[in-house]
């Protein structure tokens, strides 16, 4: 099972069209949990509180088994599906992207709502900078300072990455490890028992 997956660099705001006299403004964004999805939502929820649909879709996970579409109030499968296909289309995950609607008064029927919503989710998956990443967990290590040399080592050749460090009676580094290389990793120190190692998520 690989644990690389692609998804956007970085949030994509305010991507705008119009459809007769419709304006939709479409939102992408990268996320890792249903929390994430559920923040971004609620920002644009503040921000755009007058707009009469919010529609979304988001996948989660390699798998892609965790996703949801949803329409808001537009005809069932207009809205929250053309934007997830897009998503499928892209062969990319953990993104969430979102298409608030502000009605122009003019009725699109589901055929137009569907060509708007697909359209609205394509531009902007389009303005993302698609990258690779990789499933990873985070370590938290606390060792004595003569063996900060060791951890390092170690650290770069599994190709981690130190994401912080503390510095008190002893080190306490965490640490960021493909989680395909943790068990290696962690061998690696099995015989420095004093060390203490702990996975966080």
């Amino acid at each position: 099972m690989t644990d690389s997956y692609r998804t956007i660099e970085k949030p994509i705001e305010d991507v705008i069209f119009k459809e007769m006299g419709s304006k939709f403004i479409n939102f992408a964004y990268p996320v890792e949990n249903e929390d994430e999805v559920k923040l971004y939502l609620d920002n644009l929820y503040e921000k755009h509180p007058d707009a009469n649909h919010h529609c979304y879709a988001y996948i989660l996970g390699i798998d892609g088994k965790n996703h949801r579409a949803n329409d808001d109030g537009e005809p069932s499968g207009s809205a929250g599906l053309p934007i997830y296909n897009q998503i499928l289309s892209h062969e990319i995950t953990n993104v969430l992207v979102v298409s608030v609607r502000y009605f122009g008064g003019t009725k699109l029927g589901i055929p137009g709502l569907v060509k708007a919503y697909k359209y609205g989710a394509q531009v902007v998956l389009e303005e993302a900078n698609i990258v690779e990443r990789f499933v990873s967990k985070r370590v938290k290590m606390v060792f004595n300072y003569d063996q900060q040399g060791i951890v390092e080592r170690n650290v770069d050749r599994i190709e981690g990455e130190i994401k912080e460090k503390h510095f008190t009676d002893k080190c306490m580094f965490t640490i960021v490890v493909r989680e395909s290389k943790l068990d290696q990793f962690i061998k690696m120190f099995d015989e420095y028992y004093q060390m203490e190692i702990k996975i966080l998520d």
